[in-house]
């Protein structure tokens, strides 16, 4: 569809001789958002009315479930079929009356009228994790070398900044390996690195946490922020050309940006969960996910636009929801025992303190993952990839809870109603934001690149 991948001008920057700097390098404090230069485009998108703005109110939590959870032991219970389908575990009623969940979830149970399930998602990708990570965050999978952005970069893009906390943060940190060696989706792509998130790359959950590399440690001072400041002039003065364009000019304005954010005490205090009450954090669970959970929380309360909360952040060497059975793998006890109470516990905190603090209207909650298991369990007991059918849910902005939206065959393994694709699912996100699906977002050489292109439709069903 386009010819080549947009490039930021600060990858293009030589400083004096010293080879292509990368971000981190040029001033050394590492907020992947803020310090990329938004790109030409962008500001002719705005004139020429390209893009519309999505509603100042809302916001996005994106939980990505990476690793893959079973459907069928979890939200899409077969308890009619063979035992080698149905697995070990029982369907237990919930408080909505139209759906049952696993027993292993009991909190989600107790709020099953605070969301709704999406029984029916698939597609037709590879089934490696990297790969279900690129399309169901982005909503389509990257040919042609062209990477679509992240939802949460989109909303980057549309909405803007509306603190002075990035508008789009990854939690704890980035994706690592899925074993595909492919991009995870958790980028700007071609909107421009500008609108890469901030990832924290700290455990909050850890008793001396602190957010590396946005806010200046207590041993810096004003004079050394202002050097730090004043080595823009370094990029200024190393390529004539540069400094003369509008590229230069838009970098001067994300670099007072940065130094707001470094400098600003509402991103201090939006970061810093000593402010919460050990009641909470413990109701949230003190541990990664747990406090990444809250740790959301506060920052949409903040102004952040769209948090995505990494549940893992590899399949390897860690307890996940990838349950092969055997390891290097999760066994099905370990999702039972490990993986199930910690999630349940966290995720059953943020609806109930988002929906008590008049929050959850106004953000969208998106539990994502990159595919299902296998309907059969396999001689390890456990259950491999299948991106065939699988489901997802959603929680606050505008979604009415309670309902199931499509149906999967008798035994989870196809859609058997009303089929959902990751395009699907990342219009649905951007009808909650509030974004006119059918409008254009400037592409890779100019071109306009419809919402269309990114999600087909949204899930009607959830929002009537």
């Amino acid at each position: 569809m386009f010819d080549f991948i947009a490039e930021s001008p600060l990858d293009r920057v030589r400083l004096c001789g010293a080879g292509r700097a990368s971000r981190r390098e040029f001033l050394q404090i590492g907020s992947l958002a803020a310090l990329g230069l938004s790109l030409p485009q962008l500001l002719r998108a705005k004139e020429t009315g390209l893009v519309k703005p999505g509603n100042d109110r809302r916001s996005c939590i994106m939980i990505f479930n990476l690793g893959g959870p079973s459907h069928i032991d979890l939200w899409d219970m077969k308890p009619d079929a063979a035992s080698e389908i149905r697995g070990p575990f029982k369907p237990m009623r919930t408080k909505s009356t139209a759906f049952e969940l696993s027993e292993l979830l009991p909190q989600h149970a107790r709020l099953a009228d605070k969301f709704s399930l999406v029984r029916s998602c698939w597609h037709d990708g590879a089934a490696v994790h990297d790969a279900g990570w690129q399309m169901m965050q982005t909503g389509r999978r990257f040919t042609g070398g062209i990477q679509t952005p992240h939802a949460g970069s989109v909303a980057s893009f549309l909405m803007g900044r509306k603190s002075d906390l990035p508008p789009f943060v990854v939690l704890p940190q980035l994706m690592g390996r899925g074993g595909g060696n492919l991009p995870n989706g958790q980028a700007g792509g071609f909107l421009g690195k500008a609108h890469d998130p901030f990832a924290l790359m700290a455990d909050p959950s850890q008793k001396d946490f602190k957010v590396p590399d946005l806010l200046p440690p207590d041993q810096i001072g004003a004079h050394r922020l202002e050097r730090r400041k004043s080595m823009r002039q370094i990029v200024e003065g190393a390529v004539a050309e540069f400094e003369a364009s509008e590229d230069a000019r838009l970098m001067d304005e994300n670099f007072h940006a940065v130094f707001r954010i470094m400098t600003s005490e509402q991103a201090r205090a939006a970061f810093d969960l000593s402010k919460e009450p050990a009641s909470v954090r413990e109701r949230y669970g003190m541990n990664r996910f747990g406090q990444c959970c809250l740790l959301a929380r506060r920052l949409v309360e903040s102004g952040v636009r769209f948090v995505t909360i990494n549940t893992f952040l590899t399949v390897f060497d860690e307890i996940t929801w990838d349950i092969h059975g055997s390891k290097p793998f999760t066994s099905i006890a370990g999702m039972k025992e490990i993986v199930c109470p910690m999630y349940d516990q966290a995720y059953s905190a943020l609806i109930e303190d988002l929906s008590q603090r008049g929050l959850l209207g106004d953000t969208l909650v998106a539990n994502l993952a990159e595919f299902g298991r296998t309907p059969k369990v396999n001689p390890a007991g456990g259950r491999d990839h299948w991106p065939q059918c699988f489901t997802v849910y959603f929680a606050g902005g505008g979604v009415q809870g309670g309902r199931v939206v499509g149906k999967s065959d008798s035994i989870g393994a196809y859609p058997a109603e009303r089929p959902v694709k990751p395009g699907d699912v990342v219009a649905t996100i951007f009808k909650s934001l509030g974004f006119d699906h059918t409008a254009h977002l400037p592409g890779p050489g100019g071109r306009p690149f419809s919402l269309v292109d990114l999600g087909t439709e949204p899930i009607q069903e959830l929002f009537t």
